[in-house]
C-alpha cells in the first residue's frame, strides 16, 4: 500500500493522495505564477526544510503536476498542462479560506506569489470589464507589484513601472479587499498609504478587487 493510500476509490481521495501533503498545494500556487527555480521556490516559502521541497518536488514530477525543464542553463519547475488544471482549485481554495483569515499576526509576510494569487482570487472580470483600463503599483512591504487592469484581462507582475495609482499597503490589505473598509477609510486610517496618483482611484481598486469576508 502507498505511503498516502487512503484506500478509497474516489476522485477527492486521489487529489488527496496526489497533492494533499503540507506545502504541495502552495508549491502549485508558486508555479501558477510562473516557472521557478529550486532557490526561488525556497525564496518564496522561507518556513519550508529544504529536505521537505525537494521530497515534494521529486512527488510532484511523479504524479505529473509539474517537470523540470532547462531554461538559460538553468533547471526551473513549470506546471505540466495537467498540473495547470489546478488554478480554478486554488483560487477557490483561496476564496473560502480567505473567510476565515482573522488579523495577520506579526511574523506573517507576504510574498509576490501569495499576494498575485490573491489578487487573482479577489479579481472581478465582471466589474473590470465596465471600467477604464487601470494600472495599479503596489507595494507590499519588501514585495512590489505592478498590476494592470485591461477588460477581463489581469497582469500581475513583480517590480515597478508607470501606474495610474501607486499605493503601499500591509496584510491589512484584506480589509480594502473585503469591503470592511471603504477606500476612504482605508486612506484616513492608514491601512493604505497613497504614494502616487490621486487617491480616489482605490475606490476603482476595490470594486474590481473584491472578496466578501
Amino acid at each position: 500500500m502507498a505511503a498516502r493510500d487512503y484506500g478509497q476509490y474516489s476522485g477527492i481521495t486521489r487529489a488527496m493522495e496526489l497533492v494533499g501533503e503540507r506545502w504541495a498545494l502552495l508549491i502549485v500556487r508558486d508555479l501558477l505564477v510562473g516557472p521557478r527555480r529550486y532557490s526561488e521556490l525556497a525564496a518564496g516559502l522561507p518556513r519550508i526544510p529544504s529536505n521537505i521541497l525537494a521530497a515534494r518536488l521529486k512527488e510532484l514530477q511523479a504524479a505529473g503536476v509539474l517537470r523540470r525543464a532547462p531554461r538559460s542553463r538553468v533547471i526551473v519547475y513549470e506546471l505540466t498542462p495537467y498540473g495547470r488544471e489546478l488554478e480554478p482549485v486554488v483560487l477557490a481554495l483561496g476564496a473560502w479560506g480567505f473567510k476565515a483569515m482573522g488579523e495577520p499576526r506579526q511574523e506573517q509576510i507576504i510574498t509576490p506569489e501569495s499576494m498575485t494569487i490573491d489578487l487573482r482570487t479577489a479579481f472581478r472580470s465582471d466589474v473590470a470589464s465596465a471600467l477604464p483600463a487601470t494600472a495599479y503599483a503596489g507595494r507590499f512591504g519588501s514585495t512590489e507589484l505592478l498590476i494592470r487592469v485591461d477588460g477581463r484581462a489581469l497582469d500581475v507582475t513583480p517590480g515597478d513601472g508607470p501606474a495610474d495609482l501607486v499605493f503601499a499597503a500591509g496584510p491589512d490589505i484584506r480589509r480594502l479587499i473585503s469591503g470592511e473598509l471603504a477606500a476612504d477609510r482605508a486612506i484616513a486610517t492608514g491601512v493604505i498609504e497613497v504614494l502616487r496618483g490621486p487617491g480616489g482611484l482605490l475606490d476603482r481598486f476595490a470594486s474590481t478587487f473584491h472578496l466578501a469576508a
